[in-house]
């Protein structure tokens, strides 16, 4: 069970991910948290540097999908003017999104990673159905009020985790 927590890639940022790596490893999706994933949870719209990295992935023809626990207004207000493929409400880590992303991006589990900065919803949900994992450093220091209690529980689980010598890097 444990296993389901344990993210197969952690980075500090979405910007240490790069497209060439994805495509040498046949990764042709990736399917996104929002929030404190992409940008902080309060920020309306990407970065200049958020844009650029899109943009890069989209050159190398990786699709990118959005799966968000948030409303419709936030995720539609940030991914519309990106043109960026999304859905809200997903309920992570229930697998209905993932499942969903993968068939409209037309990919294969093996071909898609999932991006997050949560074990109990991203991690989860993406190892859950067997996808590469990829855990980010939460681009803000605070959070929503269900996050907070999250972020409690995953600081136990890691701290497991380290204990256990599972994971080997820092915070």
């Amino acid at each position: 069970m444990i296993k389901y927590f344990l993210p197969a890639q952690h980075v500090k940022s979405v910007f240490e991910i790069k497209p060439m790596d994805l495509k040498e490893k046949g990764i042709k999706g990736i399917i996104t948290d929002l929030d404190n994933t992409l940008v902080e949870w309060d920020r309306p719209e990407a970065t200049p540097a958020l844009i650029k990295w899109f943009k890069e992935m989209q050159e190398v023809g990786i699709l990118v999908t959005i799966v968000s626990n948030n409303k419709l207004k936030r995720v539609k207000m940030f991914s519309d003017p990106l043109g960026i493929n999304y859905i809200y409400g997903a309920r992570k880590p229930m697998r209905r999104a993932f499942r969903r992303a993968l068939k409209d991006m037309k990919l294969q589990k093996e071909e898609v990673v999932v991006i997050g900065d949560q074990l109990l919803t991203d991690v989860l949900g993406g190892n859950r159905i067997g996808l590469h994992t990829i855990l980010v450093v939460p681009v803000a220091q605070t959070d929503g009020f269900i996050t907070k209690f999250n972020r409690r529980l995953e600081r136990r689980i890691l701290s497991w985790m380290k204990r256990k010598g599972m994971i080997n890097w820092e915070d």
